[in-house]
């Protein structure tokens, strides 16, 4: 075994964890479908809306003796909680303010852009309508951080 303890996957030493927080059931499917065709092994986890996502989030790391996500790709525009008010929470925890937060929405609202980059987003992506632009961004997203980024 890796140093660690941890079992290798192929070329890569674990699984790369990744957190949706996304209440459009077809986004997700989208989303999921584009990960599969991805070469980079991994585990989704999804939450369909903000209290949900602070609450998986709060399960985890050092103290509780699971993994964070290695990203968090958040929708802004959720129930309940949006995802600009999850992203100042991410961000504001000394536990979970390393995460990197991708926004990935519908909005392409200047003001939208600028309050989510004021929070510390890592960055802000528009999500495309069209199925094969999507899968692009999402293996985009996934690849990008999982092997160009050390995290």
């Amino acid at each position: 075994m890796p140093a660690g303890g941890r079992k290798k996957i192929g070329i890569y030493s674990r699984l790369f964890n990744i957190l949706l927080v996304e209440d459009n059931p077809a986004d997700v499917r989208l989303a999921r479908e584009a990960m599969k065709q991805s070469s980079i092994p991994y585990s989704l986890k999804v939450v369909g809306n903000g209290e949900e996502a602070i609450s998986y989030l709060s399960e985890r790391g050092s103290d509780a003796g699971t993994e964070p996500p290695d990203i968090i790709i958040l929708d802004l525009n959720l129930p309940g909680r949006g995802g600009i008010e999850v992203l100042k929470e991410i961000k504001a925890s000394p536990d979970l303010k390393r995460i990197p937060v991708i926004i990935l929405t519908t909005s392409n609202d200047e003001q939208n852009i600028e309050n989510a980059y004021a929070v510390h987003a890592n960055c802000y992506i528009t999500k495309p309508v069209d199925f094969d632009r999507f899968s692009e961004v999402i293996k985009s997203i996934v690849n990008y951080w999982a092997t160009v980024v050390k995290l």
